[in-house]
């Protein structure tokens, strides 16, 4: 007897095989009963004629409940009606455990609401195990696309001092305290005292620590969860998210888009060979994501506005795109676009100034079409030491918490340059979906932090 998975039945034709997993439908018409059997990997139909069964395995069927945990037996044999393009002719059944009655997620429709608070079995869902795989198939891209080409897998902390861009909408908590109360450890800035000992920050990026790690490795990127306390309830935001952030030395804005772009199209290039089953499930219409391929569109934000005010936009010269806007700019185009050089006011105080422009940054921001909007932001930066502390001075920001970052100016010193894309939003595009909340297995938004 072969013990395998639905995604292998294809190479057991003919044999008999034992399958491992859960019932998540059935019928019966008297003789025959109809298992729709499903184990993690996929999905199939398992016939059980009751002439070919003990009494006591007939019975064992009649019992079951929707998601009851079972061990099946059966012949693999091929079938083109069936989605997966084969059966088993059922051989028995063994009951692991027969599932309460009443599951709560059935055929009917439900509301959001009602799926959240039952996240925790939602998630068994043909259309939620299909964003899932989706979302695993574009962190495998991810990485193998970073070590392909030289990037080396480097692990920021979650924990910080201080933030990228200033605290304000950051989750604040009171970190370690000396014997004394005092905070822990020399040379910590007063800006960061509390009565408890000193401040700490969920992190909201990698990107500083990230740049440390190029001056040893060269190309490096970090993958892991983020956090916001913007209380937005648009259908882009999370509470709680994945961030991928990427750096490089010696890289320079033109080299950085080029380096965006590419792994956009290797991701999307992967889902589309290797996820076409789920994609299938999702009901994607795959014609977008198949004309993601170079060149991608450039503007720059001079252009995206004057564009944005032709559509009927009423955005100003130095305004940040919001989704609406970019939900307008991307229906005009079929592939993912570059918006870049912004004015430098507008944007973080590490992004280097254009030298043809001092008015503008180098920078981007990358914007899916289909309305989706950014998904990628990156730019060069300023890795001179004199013009970085002028920078933090400009942006009213306490420059004691960023002196091992500035010390990274004083000691050897290059061109380089970075970007960092949400998992979440990426997911959300390639699959087609409303809402970024079905694109993580457990949500966290500001009204939301259960199951």
């Amino acid at each position: 007897m072969n013990s395998t998975t639905v995604s292998s039945i294809s190479t057991h034709v003919g044999q008999e095989v034992e399958l491992k997993g859960w019932c998540y439908n059935f019928r019966s018409s008297g003789k025959i009963f109809f298992l729709q059997f499903r184990d993690g990997s996929g999905r199939v139909q398992v016939v059980y004629s009751k002439g070919d069964l003990s009494e006591e395995q007939w019975e064992a069927l009649q019992s079951l409940r929707l998601e009851s945990s079972v061990i099946v037996t059966g012949l693999v044999k091929e079938d083109s009606r069936s989605p997966s393009g084969f059966e088993l002719e059922g051989r028995g059944v063994n009951i692991v455990q027969i599932a309460d009655e009443g599951y709560p997620i059935g055929k009917k429709e439900h509301g959001p609401d009602f799926l959240l608070d039952n996240r925790h079995l939602w998630l068994r869902s043909e259309s939620q195990w299909a964003v899932q795989r989706v979302r695993d198939q574009i962190i495998t891209s991810t990485y193998n696309y970073f070590h392909e080409n030289g990037f080396v897998k480097f692990d920021t902390p979650i924990l910080t001092p201080t933030s990228c861009e200033g605290t304000t909408e950051l989750f604040e908590m009171d970190y370690f305290a000396d014997e004394q109360g005092g905070p822990m450890g020399k040379g910590v800035p007063e800006s960061v005292h509390t009565s408890t000992g000193q401040k700490a920050y969920l992190a909201q990026s990698g990107q500083l620590y990230l740049e440390a790690g190029i001056m040893s490795l060269g190309k490096a990127f970090d993958f892991g969860p983020v956090f916001r306390a913007e209380k937005s309830k648009t259908r882009r935001h999370l509470t709680e998210f994945w961030m991928m952030d990427a750096e490089a030395a010696y890289v320079e804005h033109e080299e950085n888009m080029q380096i965006q772009e590419a792994l956009i199209i290797r991701i999307v290039k992967d889902v589309l060979e290797k996820c076409a089953y789920e994609l299938k499930v999702l009901e994607r219409d795959t014609e977008p994501l198949s004309k993601v391929q170079a060149p991608f569109p450039r503007l720059t934000h001079a252009q995206a506005i004057a564009k944005l005010r032709e559509l009927g936009s009423d955005i100003g010269d130095k305004d940040d795109l919001g989704a609406d806007d970019e939900t307008i700019l991307t229906k005009e185009f079929d592939r993912p676009i570059f918006i870049e050089k912004y004015p430098a006011e507008v944007k973080a105080f590490y992004m280097k100034r254009d030298p043809n422009n001092p008015e503008l940054a180098l920078n981007n921001d990358l914007l899916a079409p289909e309305g989706y909007g950014e998904i990628i932001g990156g730019s060069q930066r300023e890795d001179n030491y004199e013009t970085l502390m002028q920078r933090i001075r400009e942006h009213n920001l306490d420059p004691e918490p960023f002196q091992w970052y500035v010390d990274l100016r004083r000691y050897g010193s290059v061109p380089h340059s970075g970007f960092g894309y949400g998992l979440e939003r990426i997911v959300g595009w390639v699959c087609g979906l409303h809402h970024v909340r079905e694109t993580i297995p457990f949500p966290r938004l500001i009204n939301r932090i259960t199951p």
